[in-house]
């Protein structure tokens, strides 16, 4: 796909990753709406590269079809989607309440869907368009204390693999971003540091640069780094051998027994 003077939508492009992408798609020319929740650091991102600020809660159904509109209504059309924002959770699962679960399928599954479904018509009325989604490693392997989140993400991989096949021949493009760990606040904001010593933390500008190229080159998907997709097809390929590696050095998280008393 051409950035140059396409229109791109970013949720979460508040901070984060999100920030990252909106300024390398602003750097190769894209017009950028910049998501978020918080006016202040919306506002911020969008004034450093000339953008539009969408404001919106994403874990709100009722909110979704508003940010479609404001962002429809800055040029007629949306060129880009790129479904980013999203949360992480860490911890046993049974100690995770009802509103842990129901706001990271929330943000990190449904919203995705519904998003994608306002904007999408207009795309192929147009036979133009892109849509591309930021998954994570963790949907594609097994990471003990992110279960929930690794389902999000896991459901999020199946819905874009099928959207693909809906789209072929449409003008209408469907990609995956498969990173492991990004440096930037959202292992802050998941409530448990990242304290492993493989994969590495890599920077946001790094991932950002290779989700842009994707989505330039069309291409499927692509994992950051790229070492790792050999872990997802060990996956697929030796089960056995990767359930028992994945348990010897995956993270070290059980679920307990509950209290007797």
């Amino acid at each position: 796909m051409q950035l140059t003077g396409v229109v791109a939508l970013v949720t979460g492009s508040s901070s984060g990753l999100g920030a990252s992408v909106a300024r390398a798609l602003a750097s190769a020319g894209a017009q950028v709406l910049v998501h978020g929740r918080d006016s202040a650091r919306a506002n911020g991102v969008a004034g450093a590269i000339e953008g539009t600020v969408v404001l919106g809660d994403l874990t709100r159904p009722d909110q979704i079809d508003d940010i479609a509109r404001q962002a429809l209504a800055v040029d007629g059309h949306v060129d880009l989607l790129v479904n980013n924002a999203g949360q992480g959770w860490a911890g046993p699962f049974t100690e995770m309440t009802n509103l842990d679960i129901d706001r990271l399928v929330a943000l990190n599954l449904t919203a995705p869907i519904l998003l994608t479904q306002a904007l999408l018509p207009q795309m192929l009325c147009r036979q133009t368009g892109h849509v591309c989604f930021i998954s994570s490693v963790t949907g594609r392997t097994s990471v003990a204390g992110e279960s929930v989140y690794a389902a999000t993400k896991a459901g999020l991989d199946g819905f874009a693999d099928s959207l693909r096949l809906e789209t072929i021949g449409t003008g209408v493009g469907v990609s995956v971003a498969v990173p492991a760990v990004i440096d930037t606040p959202f292992f802050a904001r998941r409530g448990q540091a990242y304290n492993r010593g493989r994969p590495r933390p890599v920077p946001a500008t790094q991932v950002a640069s290779a989700v842009v190229h994707m989505i330039e080159q069309d291409a499927a998907e692509i994992w950051t780094p790229r070492w790792l997709r050999a872990v997802g097809v060990a996956r697929h390929t030796a089960p056995r051998a990767y359930r028992g590696l994945a348990a010897r050095f995956g993270e070290q998280i059980r679920v307990a027994p509950p209290d007797p008393r």
